[in-house]
């Protein structure tokens, strides 16, 4: 089979204004980047407010592992197949990060041939928004080292400035800097750090926001310091959110591009999963649910954190409700939940697979806990038998959930039709979504609600220095936001080696702060990595662009 950047090449695009005209969208409701990409502006938006819901499918997954689930290219897949069944269908997903394309994860527009193009754009400057988001996040830290240089009448402690610089490059050497080095003229020294650009509260914000209005104030709400006192310093204090949204204007319109079969996607933001709640903008979804009968987007790593999150922050705070959920998984990585090592997983081996099927049926418990319909979707390989198959099978039958294969990697939208009309039968039928835990309970029971009712865990440890925050972070009055919980993607614990469905564990919770323009408090569990390094060799060195313009090595 060829690579996924030789299938993405040989695709025949249509302009983005036939693209937009299958929507219904108008030619002046388009922000052209080019032939293939646009922004979708606000007239648009106030145009289609009154358009009533399509239905709202939520493509999440069992927890990552080496063997790869592949999500995206589900979501991608699936958004092509409804519209061979006849199914008006907008996909919603996230942007990619120029981190993970340039270091070994790769880049989030699908695989094979359920892809979204242009590849090549989208997995390196698409629209220009991560340099946007880049820009506002470190204005507000020149203005705040600024206002320390010229006299800081804020009274900021410069041991208590936890707003970091950011770059949109997995670049290990910046995770702790020390700034305002070289003379009186140059800064006041004190320690620093950056973090990638999209686990920058920036990049939650832009997600979270309704239009540039609420944009502004929710950059205002940023805590940025404290002062030696203790109380937050903003970046409304610093007078730097209205430029900041300025930077941003642009950035908060989502984006249209089209996918190997020409179906619409709408892709904007693209949040950590693990610091944030990984999903793509509330904006864009809305826009997908006004103009098309189905809107089907994805969330972060495993249902534990992005459907999580998803339900508990996204819906609750966008006023959301979900009609399906679909869980994916493939055989192979089931198999590695249940002690195979990856160079085995092609052999079949039913014994490992009914060790490794409780990773799932969790999954699927959850869901259920949110009152929303469960289909389980099957990413095939040509390694999977026919006994592992239908073993899967009989669990989805006995946990009283959906089930069907997906080829769309090697097939397409074709690959997806079994899949796409369950979804779409399940999604018409809706369930009756509800969050998990109300808005006034405190910090802690939040907490504890996600630890014992989503991770499996007895209970939950603080440290003294979570425990201290909690108090305090009450005191100001954030304790009626929603969690974010940021742990390990790889198991339901905080442990990544505990595989499958841990039991008998406690989450330990080592730091807890607030995210209070995105809205929700952040509990930090494990060491959560917000500036990932380079591999050995990262994607960069095979990656090359010929005199002709052609590009070779991208995936």
């Amino acid at each position: 089979m060829r690579s996924d950047i030789e299938i993405a090449q040989s695709a025949v695009m249509k302009p983005i204004t036939e693209v937009a005209d299958s929507l219904g969208i108008l030619p002046d409701e388009l922000e052209l980047y080019g032939k293939y990409k646009a922004k979708l502006s606000d007239d648009l938006e106030n145009r289609i407010k009154g358009n009533k819901n399509g239905k709202l499918i939520l493509v999440t997954a069992i927890n990552p592992t080496p063997a790869g689930e592949g999500k995206t290219t589900t979501t991608v897949g699936l958004g092509q197949a409804f519209a061979k069944i006849g199914k008006k269908a907008v996909i919603a997903l996230r942007e990619p990060s120029l981190g993970p394309v340039m270091g070994v994860k790769g880049g989030a527009a699908g695989g094979g041939y359920a892809q979204v193009l242009p590849m090549e754009d989208i997995n390196l400057h698409f629209t220009g928004d991560m340099h946007a988001i880049s820009s506002a996040n470190n204005l507000l830290c020149a203005m705040l080292d600024n206002h320390i240089q010229q006299g800081n009448c804020l009274k900021i402690d410069l041991r208590s400035i936890p707003f970091k610089r950011v770059v949109d490059m997995n670049d290990r050497a910046l995770r702790s800097i020390v700034v305002g080095l070289g003379g009186r003229t140059n800064g006041v020294p004190r320690e620093d750090g950056f973090m990638i650009t999209v686990a920058s509260e920036v990049m939650a914000v832009l997600c979270l926001a309704k239009d540039l209005d609420d944009l502004k104030e929710r950059l205002g709400d940023i805590i940025a310091a404290y002062d030696t006192d203790g109380n937050p310093v903003t970046a409304r204090d610093l007078q730097a959110n209205c430029a900041m949204a300025l930077l941003m204007k642009d950035a908060i319109k989502p984006n249209l591009v089209q996918t190997l079969e020409n179906t619409p996607c709408i892709m904007h933001g693209g949040p950590f999963a693990n610091i944030a709640h990984g999903c793509n903008s509330l904006r864009a979804t809305k826009m997908a649910l006004k103009l098309a009968d189905y809107c089907i987007t994805e969330a972060g790593f495993g249902a534990d954190l992005g459907a999580q999150k998803f339900f508990d922050i996204k819906c609750r705070l966008g006023g959301l409700k979900p009609d399906a959920v679909v869980l994916v998984a493939t055989v192979r990585a089931l198999k590695y939940n249940g002690g195979v090592p990856k160079a085995e997983l092609c052999a079949e081996n039913i014994d490992a697979l009914k060790k490794g099927i409780v990773n799932l049926t969790a999954h699927i418990d959850n869901i259920k806990k949110y009152q929303v319909p469960c289909v389980v979707a099957i990413n095939a390989f040509d390694t999977d038998t026919e006994a592992e198959l239908d073993f899967i099978a009989g669990c989805c039958a006995e946990a009283g959930v959906a089930f069907a294969m997906s080829r769309v990697f090697a097939e397409g939208g074709d690959g997806g039709v079994a899949l796409a009309k369950i979804v779409a039968e399940v999604a018409d039928k809706g369930g009756n979504f509800t969050v998990l835990y109300p808005d006034d309970l405190s910090i802690k029971d939040k907490i504890k609600k996600i630890v014992t009712g989503i991770y499996g865990g007895d209970n939950v440890v603080y440290t003294a220095a979570a425990e201290k925050s909690i108090t305090r972070l009450t005191e100001l009055g954030f304790s009626h936001m929603p969690v974010c919980m940021a742990k390990t993607q790889y198991s339901l614990s905080d442990d990544p080696s505990l595989l499958g469905r841990p039991s008998g564990f406690a989450v330990t919770v080592r730091e807890v702060r607030v995210s209070a323009g995105a809205g929700f408090i952040v509990a930090v569990a494990g060491d959560i990595m917000t500036m990932p390094g380079l591999p050995k060799k990262p994607s960069a060195c095979n990656i090359d662009i010929k005199s002709c313009g052609e590009i070779t090595g991208l995936f």
